[in-house]
């Protein structure tokens, strides 16, 4: 995934679906995946998010470290990319 030029590198497709699974099967109630690129440490990460409004506010209020930037965002259930 994120193979591309307009990509730092590629996500590991099991990995992936790893972090989906861990957002369906967490208690918190969440719907979205949002997958983050961490430039110090040079990797992707994941993130949840409970409601669509939470994607948006993670970097415009600060809930990311400033090193992080958002590559995109999924729901969990359908899977299906959100625009952000």
């Amino acid at each position: 995934m994120f193979d591309g030029n307009d990509f730092p590198k590629s996500l590991n497709e099991e990995q992936f679906d790893s972090w989906l699974e861990d957002g369906r099967d967490s208690k918190m109630g969440y719907a979205y995946l949002l997958i983050l690129w961490d430039e110090f440490d040079t990797e992707y990460k994941p993130a949840y998010a409970e409601r669509r409004d939470q994607i948006g506010d993670y970097e415009k209020y600060g809930e990311s470290s400033g090193r992080e930037s958002i590559v995109a965002a999924y729901d969990l259930y359908s899977q299906s990319k959100v625009s952000i």
